[in-house]
């Protein structure tokens, strides 16, 4: 069995994290950009507006203007767009049908649970090739581990 795994360095995951909590109890999102030159690694996240017309308590949109930014400000800083994070707002850090029914080939889909105002759970998810389901991908946190000599 392969275990698919993930690294986000603490920065990129506060961001995360701060920005499901601001949002509450709406969806937030945003892209995940890094590199791949030793497993998939994301260095950065950046918030993005949620354009979902109506209810964003269950749902969110990134509009294509958006996606091409995004695109652009990765070749413009030698970065890979790796993935988009979102939040699900008192509800578990599980990929939804709806999740699935906007999935993107090749992209990370992390997920942070907010219950009351806090996170609660982090997960990310990835299209399996048939696109009928998720993978699971391991999250593994890199905390700053840089020491004075």
């Amino acid at each position: 069995m392969n275990t698919y795994k993930i690294s986000i360095e603490e920065a990129p995951l506060n961001v995360i994290y701060r920005h499901g909590e601001k949002a509450f109890p709406y969806e937030c999102c945003g892209f995940l950009y890094g590199d791949e030159q030793n497993g998939r690694r994301i260095t950065l996240a950046k918030p993005v507006a949620n354009s979902k017309e109506g209810d964003q308590r269950r749902r969110f949109e990134i509009s294509p203007v958006e996606y091409m930014k995004a695109e652009n400000y990765a070749l413009e800083n030698n970065l890979s767009l790796l993935g988009v994070y979102h939040s699900h707002p008192n509800h578990p850090a599980i990929a939804s049908q709806h999740d699935l029914s906007v999935a993107m080939p090749y992209f990370s889909y992390v997920i942070v649970s907010v219950m009351d105002g806090k996170v609660a759970d982090i997960k990310s998810w990835q299209l399996k090739e048939d696109k009928q389901e998720f993978y699971e991908e391991r999250v593994k946190i890199e905390t700053d581990t840089f020491s004075p000599v």
